[in-house]
């Protein structure tokens, strides 16, 4: 893991000396040369967890997750690139630093095997979003959005610190590994057990986000900037459903009546989420709001403690970070074009766009989870792992998944067809930067779907 962690901090001193014109390429070559480096290094293998040294490892919960937080760095900064054209390179230099150190911390939250430590690197990637999001975010609205994130996330943090706290005086150890060889349960009477295990869920719950602790995410993902969203959507939210599965893996496991409530209200979630979908006007709202639906999915499959949902878990963790981030990569093609994320006063882009069209066409297939898609191998493995669970499930799961494709195809009917409005009939045309962009987007989802056991997640 070490080996992997000081590549990218001796990019900090290189972005620091690099000279303006070379700022750019210099990054990318980079963090692109990091990401390749990931395929090897970040395998996932049979065993249960790889040590490089007694606090860092991977095993093949965190290997997909670490490659896809080394994948998307580049492409941060590739698509970052237009809305950092005009401003000085101190700026330019300070984005690409913070996005570097988020990654860092992002690297150490998937590979760190003692819990101290994941909860320290859960913690430090909110202040290069925070900064990301207040700095760089588009209009004003972004320090209120600012705020939203903080304070949703350090109310989750403090109890999970003190779960943690707990954990360590029953048990005199925070090592994963260490953990997993202990008897269960820790001489807790049941109250103690319940409180302790909703103390734990708490950070997880609101990073994901639970349907109704998600009212952070809109805000942040509109105000943020393309870089920002990419980032939230694709990595941030996954940390949740990660920390989720590690402690039920790790922990004693919870009673099964306190979690009922949070899996129920997460189903429930899935499918108000979709009806919110199906009146926004704001494009990026939209995709902010299916990633709640998506990721309600995620929670109560990881809270059934079974190994089939928990590889449905990840399996829709890494489709729904490729197809999230394209999407929101997609949405500012439009707004740096049109000025506006109104869904109808950017219509007709197939016709201005043709080939970006595509992309279009084919990120929104990948969200409605069609076939062969990884996104429906991971949604059937949940909804069959959940009707195992409970018959009455898949009434809330076939509405979700309907409700899923009702408004992928409003918005992209919406974006795609339609008279063309009178100020975009003259737009600049696409460039090869975002093309690539694309492309980074689909082609690990192809990769994956010609051999899906990659990312299984047990």
């Amino acid at each position: 893991m070490l080996k992997m962690i000081i590549p990218m901090i001796l990019l900090l001193p290189t972005i620091t000396l690099c000279k303006s014109k070379q700022l750019w390429p210099t990054a990318l070559t980079h963090s692109s040369w990091i990401a390749l480096l990931s395929l090897q290094w970040f395998k996932p293998t049979t065993e249960l967890l790889i040590f490089s040294n007694c606090y860092l490892g991977v095993d093949k919960i965190s290997a997909p997750l670490l490659i896809l937080s080394c994948w998307l760095t580049p492409m941060m900064i590739m698509a970052g690139q237009n809305n950092l054209a005009a401003e000085p390179t101190s700026r330019k230099r300070t984005f690409i630093i913070i996005t570097i150190l988020l990654q860092v911390s992002l690297v150490l939250a998937f590979s760190a095997t003692e819990l101290i430590m994941f909860f320290i690197a859960f913690e430090s990637t909110l202040l290069p979003t925070l900064v990301i999001i207040t700095r760089w975010g588009g209009q004003m609205e972004r320090l209120s959005a600012g705020t939203y994130f903080l304070f949703y996330t350090l109310i989750g943090s403090l109890p999970l610190l003190v779960a943690l706290l707990i954990t360590q005086t029953y048990t005199s150890t925070l090592s994963v590994y260490m953990l997993q060889l202990l008897p269960y349960p820790y001489m807790m009477n049941p109250w103690t057990h319940t409180m302790w295990w909703l103390a734990l869920f708490t950070a997880f719950m609101i990073k994901m986000p639970l349907y109704g602790l998600h009212l952070w995410l809109p805000k942040a993902h509109v105000e943020a900037p393309i870089a920002g969203s990419m980032i939230l959507a694709a990595v941030l939210l996954k940390l949740g459903g990660y920390g989720i599965i590690r402690m039920t893996m790790t922990l004693a496991p919870p009673l099964k009546m306190p979690s009922y409530p949070f899996m129920m209200l997460a189903l429930w979630g899935v499918v108000m989420t979709g009806f919110i979908c199906l009146r926004q006007t704001d494009l990026k709202s939209l995709i902010a709001y299916s990633s709640v639906s998506h990721m309600g999915l995620v929670i109560a499959a990881t809270l059934t403690r079974t190994e089939w949902a928990c590889t449905g878990a990840i399996m829709l963790m890494i489709a729904h970070g490729l197809t999230s981030s394209m999407l929101f990569c997609l949405a500012n093609t439009n707004y740096e074009r049109t000025n506006s994320r109104t869904l109808l006063l950017a219509r007709n882009m197939q016709l201005l766009l043709p080939l970006m069209s595509l992309w279009w066409f084919s990120a929104s297939l990948a969200n409605m989870a069609l076939p062969p898609t990884i996104n429906l191998m991971g949604e059937l493995a949940i909804i069959v792992s959940l009707f195992n669970w409970s018959n009455t499930t898949i009434l809330m799961t076939g509405l979700g998944t309907l409700m899923t494709a009702t408004y992928t195809l409003y918005m992209l009917i919406t974006t795609q067809w339609g008279e063309t409005p009178s100020y975009t009939k003259t737009i600049p045309p696409t460039h090869t930067r975002e093309h690539l962009l694309m492309m980074l987007h689909i082609l690990p989802m192809v990769l994956l779907m010609m051999k899906p056991e990659l990312i299984q997640g047990i």
